[in-house]
């Protein structure tokens, strides 16, 4: 299962949102993974995250796999949306 998110946050996805996203990944089960620009990296590791650089206005597709892959990407979502990360793509 895949989401797609636009990072909306001025300063991309630095060091405090990558520990909230990383964090939120770690309590799930599903193996899962943050894409951007050809690359895909653990979300469940902080150093993979932090070496994607990831800018404002930029899309992202996390995708998870395992039997909570869906309550994994919308705790996902919900932490991207309430902490003022990003929003959801539509496609």
């Amino acid at each position: 299962m895949k989401k797609r998110f636009k990072i909306t946050a001025q300063e991309g996805i630095h060091a405090r949102p990558a520990a909230l996203l990383v964090s939120s990944a770690a309590s799930c089960r599903s193996s899962m993974e943050l894409g951007f620009n050809g690359k895909s990296v653990s979300l469940k590791s902080i150093l993979s995250v932090m070496t994607l650089s990831i800018p404002v206005n930029s899309i992202i597709t996390i995708s998870a796999d395992g039997d909570d892959a869906a309550e994994a990407l919308e705790k996902l979502a919900e932490v991207i949306l309430s902490h003022g990360i990003g929003e959801v793509c539509e496609s």
